[in-house]
């Protein structure tokens, strides 16, 4: 070998192995960071307002969440465009495990198809971590309403088509949609009256303004339990712990009928496995937490931890099931 040839080699050999130093001590950087996970405070973004049904499962979940990381969970309210805002925040966020996103039904599935743009990707932008819980709707009416059982409900909208006024919480909302798969099913015709969210409606309800509401069972439990309210209903696929008597839509005239708000949280995409696997893990004990479990049914909400990847296939089956429903309706949303 000549001596320039030897002088080359010499560098390619030494090069190699710094190289493979670097690459090693960055590895062994990285899995320390991810052994070390958490060591500072997390950011949990949630898409909606202070004091609605979603914040106030966040903020019973979040403080027992950092007590088993070891760290302060901070709550950050970032409502809007139907909770794009807040999980484009997320998605764009450092995918390190510090911020996480609460996203709910329409921005993880229906908004796909209600909006003609998007400001994510929810298959390419997110990495699931678990569902946290499911909210039922409720069918209720004024107590003056003729009628005891959905199925009333249905007869009269067959015999006289948009007769009956049923209020919800907005347009595109999951309660809106929920309506919209009522009538699809039932090939009936409702007039509906679209609120700012469940409260107004339930309010109207209960003053006479409109005789029914599709609202969640947050808003409403506390008068259906002191009888302002009556329930015809609920959209969950089995009857609820703190509504035995009130039957599910499937059982009343709508078999195979299944409908709930819902939640869930999510991390950034390139978020590493295993901060992800740590998150899931202390998620989904706090949510068996016996404590926080009749406090949540309380509210009228039940929790839901699953894995992430039964959450992710979740995400699925719900864009799939919604995207048919809204082409049908025609429903859209700028």
């Amino acid at each position: 070998m000549t001596p320039h040839r030897h002088r080359i080699s010499r560098r390619l050999a030494t090069a190699v192995l710094l190289g493979a130093s670097a690459f090693s001590g960055f590895s062994s950087t990285s899995a320390w960071a991810q052994a070390d996970f958490p060591n500072k405070p997390i950011r949990l973004i949630v898409t909606f307002p202070p004091g609605g049904s979603t914040d106030v499962v966040v903020r019973l979940v979040a403080p027992r969440l950092g007590e088993r990381l070891g760290q302060t969970i901070v709550v950050e309210n970032r409502p809007g465009a139907g909770g794009n805002i807040g999980l484009a925040a997320v998605a764009q966020a450092p995918a390190d495990g510090y911020t996480l996103g609460v996203g709910a039904a329409g921005a993880l599935s229906a908004n796909a198809s209600l909006y003609a743009k998007m400001p994510y990707d929810v298959a390419k932008d997110f990495a699931p971590v678990s569902l946290l819980a499911h909210i039922p709707f409720v069918l209720a009416a004024n107590p003056s309403f003729t009628g005891e059982r959905v199925s009333d409900v249905l007869a009269r909208s067959k015999q006289a088509s948009g007769s009956l006024a049923v209020g919800h919480g907005g347009n595109g909302t999951a309660m809106h949609l929920s309506i919209q798969l009522i009538k699809q099913m039932a090939k009936v015709d409702m007039t509906e009256i679209a609120y700012k969210g469940s409260g107004p409606a339930a309010v109207d309800v209960l003053g006479g303004q409109i005789p029914l509401a599709l609202v969640d069972l947050p808003s409403a439990l506390p008068h259906i339990r002191s009888g302002k309210l009556k329930a015809l209903g609920v959209t969950s696929d089995q009857r609820l712990p703190f509504l035995p008597d009130v039957p599910t839509l499937a059982e009343s005239g709508l078999p195979g009928y299944a409908s709930t708000g819902w939640f869930g949280v999510v991390a950034p995409a390139a978020t590493p496995p295993a901060v992800l696997a740590k998150l899931q893990a202390a998620l989904v004990a706090v949510l068996a937490e016996p404590a926080v479990v009749q406090n949540a049914r309380n509210a009228g909400v039940e929790l839901a931890p699953t894995s992430a990847a039964a959450f992710g296939s979740f995400i699925r089956s719900e864009t799939t099931k919604w995207a048919d429903v809204i082409r049908t309706s025609g429903t859209k949303l700028e």
